[in-house]
């Protein structure tokens, strides 16, 4: 394995993938506009990484990540500050989807606030058994706007509601009965089973992940019809792929392909 820590965030490399930690473990790895800011660059970093096929991101310490720094927040009480923060947040939730390569969280602990968010904005999430998430704004006078966005999108409309109006924590158990995560582990094994996720993913073709992830993305907001015609358009450009066809005379044959991430 290959390390390169930062002051804030580790980046290292684990077989084909880019593990990224939070690491403010002092803070519970809140989410200040420093940290942030970080973490953009090393998805940035893991993003233009050939040999990377699948990120994974973690936090260090006691749990993944508690939120917003909030006495951070209350030190710059002013309006430009608040921009500033709220900008470096939205560039890292917006990037998250937008990444060619499918990103994992890996989640022990807590996830509130905008933790939450950061979770719901991957595309895969998994929790070991002692870990709770919450969408907490509203118990301090605080409702939790931006980490809504990804929560709603996420999981559907009741179980949202439910989250931000009450604000309180649920287990992990329940946060896959909600939809926000994939799944649930032991916190011995966790790490293990988010890397056998990793591997198969990384056993597939880049470029059709890369084309399939952007296609879902760009589909959801599309009413169905046009959400047919893009993902009809797509198709054909996927099957007019070197890796497709690579693909299917594998699987015809009953060999592994060998993909050319064309």
């Amino acid at each position: 394995m290959t390390e390169k820590s930062n002051h804030l965030v580790a980046l290292e490399k684990e077989e084909e993938v880019s593990l990224i930690s939070l690491n403010d473990e002092g803070s519970f790895n809140s989410l200040s506009k420093n940290l942030l800011n970080e973490l953009f660059e090393a998805l940035k970093e893991a993003e233009e990484d050939s040999s990377t096929k699948v990120i994974v991101l973690k936090g260090v310490g006691r749990g993944f990540s508690a939120g917003h720094n909030l006495k951070e927040v209350q030190e710059n009480e002013n309006e430009s500050f608040y921009r500033e923060l709220l900008d470096c947040c939205k560039e890292v939730m917006i990037f998250l989807p937008n990444l060619n390569k499918p990103v994992i969280a890996e989640v022990h602990g807590v996830a509130t606030a905008a933790g939450c968010q950061l979770v719901a904005s991957c595309d895969l999430a998994y929790a070991d058994t002692n870990t709770r998430f919450a969408t907490p704004g509203v118990n301090i006078g605080l409702f939790c706007h931006t980490p809504l966005v990804p929560v709603s999108r996420t999981i559907v409309k009741k179980h949202s509601m439910e989250m931000l109006l009450l604000g309180d924590l649920i287990d992990a158990t329940e946060a896959k009965r909600f939809g926000l995560i994939n799944d649930v582990f032991g916190p011995e094994e966790l790490h293990e089973k988010v890397m056998e996720v990793a591997r198969v993913i990384c056993s597939k073709s880049p470029y059709v992940l890369k084309m399939g992830k952007e296609t879902f993305y760009k589909q959801l907001d599309m009413d169905l019809e046009e959400a047919y015609e893009y993902a009809t358009e797509r198709m054909i450009k996927n099957l007019k792929a070197e890796d497709a066809k690579e693909g299917i005379d594998a699987f015809i044959n009953k060999r592994k392909p060998d993909w050319k991430n064309s």
